[in-house]
C-alpha cells in the first residue's frame, strides 16, 4: 500500500527539482506577461507547467513499475498530448483588433511553458533553463519593437490620416 505513495524510478530529490524547475522557470515568463498586461496572467504558464512536468513524471513511473512485458506505455504519447492541448489554450490567447493579431506573444510563451514543463519532466533542467531564458530574453529585447501593437500602450492609438 505505501509503494503508491513514493516515486519508484526517481528519488524524492529528483521529482522536487523537476517540480520545481517546473514552477519557478515559467513563473519568471509569466510574470513578464503579467506585469506587461498580457492576455494570460501568470498563474496559467504555472499550471500548464507543472501539469505537463507531472504527467511526464507520471508516466516514466508507470513504465518503470510496470512488471508486464506487454504492456505498451509509450512517454512520447504523453509529450504530443500535451503539446497539442496547450496550443488549443494558447489559441484562446490570441484574438485580432482592427488589422492586427493580439495575443500572439502570449499564445506562444503559453505553449513554451508547456514545453518547459515537459522538459523539466524529462529530468533536462539544464535544457528547460536555457529555454526560459531566451524566451524571457526575446520578451524584454523585443519589447520596444512590438510596443505600437500593444493595447493601452498610447502608440498606435491615433487615427491614421
Amino acid at each position: 500500500m505505501t509503494e503508491q505513495f513514493h516515486p519508484s524510478a526517481m528519488s524524492w530529490l529528483d521529482v522536487a527539482l523537476r517540480l520545481g524547475f517546473a514552477t519557478i522557470l515559467p513563473l519568471i515568463i509569466g510574470l513578464e506577461r503579467f506585469f506587461h498586461k498580457k492576455p494570460i496572467d501568470f498563474r496559467p504558464f504555472v499550471i500548464i507547467s507543472v501539469a505537463a512536468c507531472g504527467l511526464l513524471i507520471g508516466s516514466v513511473e508507470l513504465l518503470q513499475s510496470q512488471s508486464d512485458d506487454q504492456a505498451q506505455i509509450d512517454p512520447t504519447r504523453v509529450i504530443e498530448g500535451v503539446i497539442t492541448g496547450i496550443g488549443f489554450i494558447g489559441a484562446g490567447a490570441m484574438f485580432r483588433q482592427g488589422n492586427y493579431v493580439q495575443g500572439a506573444g502570449s499564445a506562444a510563451s503559453i505553449w513554451c511553458a508547456g514545453a518547459i514543463g515537459l522538459v523539466c519532466g524529462m529530468g533536462e533542467l539544464w535544457l528547460a533553463t536555457v529555454i526560459s531564458a531566451l524566451v524571457f530574453a526575446l520578451l524584454i529585447i523585443s519589447r520596444p519593437f512590438t510596443e505600437k501593437w500593444d493595447p493601452g500602450s498610447g502608440e498606435g492609438d491615433e487615427p491614421e490620416a
